[in-house]
């Protein structure tokens, strides 16, 4: 197998639960997946990311699991991922598995018996503290609205949750723990699987005593304190890499939070032996007010959006590895963030494709991205499934006073059930999705946003995906190229360079809905150039060209003068 095949890879990201549902209950499957594995590989992705597929209670939906080794029952059995394995690599794709190793469900056995008894071996397993006359140890809230600390009545002690309350966190510091880990992960890759994404990867090392939330709120730390990627998170990379990864052909890649290029070079550095490549959310954060929550909205700056993403490319041009994404499970739809939803639909769509896909690392796409699917318009907190959002939602209204509307402009824009609405197929029922009711509604556009119809247009979304795909492996050497932006100030023009030897290419974009002036740059004679790629039908050379409402241009630029 060639030697970092993930590098020359793109990913397609399933969330299984609204993929495709096979037996009508509502809930997407493994053998929904191996129905539409031709579909991705028509895309022309070469490996496949599935969310978690593992037993759990379902309060954050997969991310709080009871059995790291087996499959849920809602999604299939243990022969059927055996199925999904095999389909997939007969089609020459590989699969990646999400594995989650912050937390466990406090269903989980471990757990179940940490609280019971203070002299068991998995007491030590997660991270207890006894409260004070005040209270909790800290004062922290998580991002899911709620204290950190939650008090255990048996013991008559607090344990950590970095998350929902139910999501109780593994000690790390603990070796067992960490072997534990380790043998789930093996299990997994001795059966075949071709990698694995780590979630939540930047809390498992944590400060051993967590500052007052009051004291950050105070001095506006960033970033918090209690999240970022302790002290020790690098000795356990470098331990994982060594009784894991190294031991397979496979690829590994984290989510690290809010780090920043620097601080992702010592993660993903060829001298780092420890992950080839992570997840970072500086340019997910451009729309939100500084040192507030996701929340909290304000209209994203192109400036900053090109500040930020160029520097990850520059920083870890010689020694990282990017990852390149606008959506996951976790963040709303890229096209009605970022792009415009209504008139513009297509334009947008395929610009944002554009913008980030030329640019160097792995291309990530997520399950709806590649035919434009947009944000939900439910308007009623009870269509909403995340705890995260419904947390949200009761402490601002009915905690701390906010006028409900403006909670749910918020809501709107940002919930992660928007990512999370079942996959629209076909304009028939349940939009292909299901022939039972679907666990999470439906976005009711799907009678006109939806695979079927966009197979069927040449000039589709999903056709341009396919052409940008297809882009990017017929020029890798020029893709893995160096990286320069022009016109850092424009407030219009996204437009970069990316070259390797006598041929680079022009990377044009216009990030707003108004015309824009693009004057050919002195780089290359326009004389030797060419187009290779435009989401709008007349793309004319010149000197001065006006790029129409999110126009994108791609040229090839030959061997200067």
């Amino acid at each position: 197998m060639k030697k970092d095949w993930w590098k020359d890879a793109v990913v397609y990201q399933i969330y299984p639960r609204s993929f495709q549902d096979s037996n009508g209950d509502g809930i997407g499957d493994l053998r929904g997946i191996i129905s539409r594995l031709d579909y991705i590989k028509e895309l022309g992705a070469d490996v496949i990311w599935i969310c978690p597929i593992y037993p759990s209670p379902n309060v954050d939906y997969g991310y709080d699991v009871t059995d790291h080794k087996t499959i849920m029952d809602s999604y299939g059995t243990m022969e059927d991922f055996h199925d999904l394995l095999d389909e997939v690599h007969q089609r020459g794709l590989k699969l990646v598995m999400d594995f989650v190793l912050n937390h466990t469900s406090v269903e989980h056995p471990w757990f179940k018996e940490a609280e019971l008894d203070k002299n068991s071996k998995y007491r030590s397993y997660y991270l207890w503290r006894p409260g004070t006359k005040n209270g909790p140890p800290t004062d922290w809230v998580s991002d899911y609205g709620r204290p950190v600390w939650q008090y255990e009545e048996h013991t008559g002690e607090y344990y950590l949750h970095m998350n929902a309350v139910k999501q109780a966190d593994l000690n790390w510091e603990n070796p067992d723990v960490r072997q534990a880990v380790y043998d789930m992960m093996k299990f997994w890759l001795d059966k075949g699987v071709d990698g694995l994404r780590i979630d939540q990867l930047h809390l498992i090392s944590k400060k051993e005593f967590l500052p007052s939330y009051e004291d950050y709120v105070n001095q506006r730390a960033e970033p918090k304190p209690f999240q970022p990627n302790g002290e020790r998170i690098h000795d356990y990379l470098k331990e994982m890499t060594d009784e894991v990864f190294s031991q397979y052909d496979v690829m590994s890649v984290g989510e690290v939070g809010s780090v920043t290029p620097e601080e992702g070079l010592t993660y993903t550095g060829t001298d780092k032996h420890e992950l080839n490549m992570i997840f970072h959310f500086q340019h997910m954060e451009l729309d939100q007010q500084p040192g507030k929550a996701h929340w909290d909205l304000k209209p994203l700056e192109l400036s900053d959006l090109k500040s930020v993403l160029s520097k990850w490319q520059k920083t870890l041009e010689h020694k990282g590895w990017n990852t390149l994404f606008w959506c996951n499970h976790d963040q709303p739809r890229i096209v009605s963030r970022f792009g415009d939803e209504g008139r513009y639909r297509k334009e947008s769509a395929k610009m944002l494709a554009t913008v980030l896909y030329f640019m160097k690392g792995t291309p990530y796409i997520y399950q709806g991205e590649e035919i434009g699917m947009t944000n939900a318009p439910f308007m009623r907190i009870e269509d909403y499934k995340d705890i995260q959002t419904i947390n949200m939602y009761h402490k601002r209204v009915f905690e701390n006073g906010y006028d409900p509307e403006e909670v749910m402009a918020s809501i709107l824009a940002k919930s992660r059930d928007h990512a999370r609405t079942p996959m629209q197929w076909s304009s028939g029922k349940n939009a292909g999705f299901t022939d039972g009711t679907p666990w999470l509604k439906i976005n009711p556009n799907y009678t006109s946003v939806n695979a079927e119809e966009a197979e069927a247009d040449p000039d589709s979304i999903l056709a341009y995906y396919k052409k940008v795909i297809s882009l990017r492996k017929q020029y890798a050497d020029l893709i893995k190229g160096s990286y320069d932006l022009l016109l850092p100030d424009d407030p219009q023009l996204f437009v970069y360079v990316r070259g390797n030897g006598n041929q680079q290419l022009l990377v044009v974009n216009n990030f707003s809905k108004e015309q824009a002036v693009f004057h050919w740059p002195e780089l290359c004679s326009k004389d030797q150039a060419s187009l290779l790629l435009s989401n709008y039908k007349n793309s004319d050379i010149a000197d001065e060209m006006v790029f129409q409402p999110y126009e994108s241009r791609v040229y090839l630029l030959n061997e200067r003068e």
